[in-house]
């Protein structure tokens, strides 16, 4: 993850954190600086979403007491802040295009920088957590699960269950190497078995590719 200053112009939430400290709470939340969790001054979830919207909302232009255009809306600069930031394709923090307003609207040229893609990703939460709890779900019902059989540890054996939870994730399951005194009914119950799991295999990429 490469970061360099700010080049375009320094003002109010583009100085730097030193100056950042003595500025009213939003101003210094949008400023550039280090990662950090926002603080919410609410305690609703909708305020809460409408505090971290008013951080993230991109930069605009002013004239006088007009506001228009976006001022950071160049490629590889933080919509926010204007902080130069180049992302690396695997790096786990960089953030989705940002939006005109924030959770909609039209797709911008920039990105985010460090510190305001953490606090997207904060908003990105709560949106979660709100929708989980509109529809009497637990939070935790919205994170990941990994597939149950590889909760088990090492394994030795597989059941019918565990190897379709497996080949519908893209793993291919093979039978231990076969000595030489397998008969050829055992053999014939073997790959009929593995022509079985191709079968599945093939209809799952089918439909999920219709």
């Amino acid at each position: 993850m490469f970061q360099q200053p700010n080049l375009i112009g320094m003002n109010m939430s583009g100085s730097s954190s030193v100056s950042a400290e003595f500025l009213p709470p939003l101003q210094k939340s949008r400023a550039s600086g280090p990662i950090e969790e926002y603080k919410f001054f609410n305690v609703r979830p909708k305020r809460k979403l409408k505090e971290l919207r008013k951080v993230l909302l991109p930069e605009k232009k002013k004239f006088i007491f007009l506001k228009y255009s976006f001022k950071f809306n160049l490629k590889d600069r933080c919509t926010v802040c204007g902080m130069h930031q180049v992302w690396e394709a695997n790096d786990l923090l960089r953030p989705p295009l940002p939006l005109t307003e924030v959770t909609k609207g039209r797709p911008m040229r920039g990105t985010f920088c460090p510190k305001h893609s953490s606090m997207h990703r904060q908003l990105e939460t709560l949106q979660q957590q709100m929708l989980a709890e509109e529809h009497g779900l637990e939070f935790k019902a919205f994170r990941p699960r990994m597939p149950k059989v590889l909760k088990k540890g090492p394994l030795h054996t597989l059941s019918k269950e565990d190897v379709i939870a497996l080949t519908s994730t893209g793993w291919i399951i093979k039978p231990p190497s076969v000595n030489g005194d397998e008969s050829p009914p055992e053999e014939l119950i073997r790959l009929a078995g593995e022509i079985k799991l191709a079968a599945d295999r093939i209809d799952f990429l089918m439909e999920k590719g219709a």
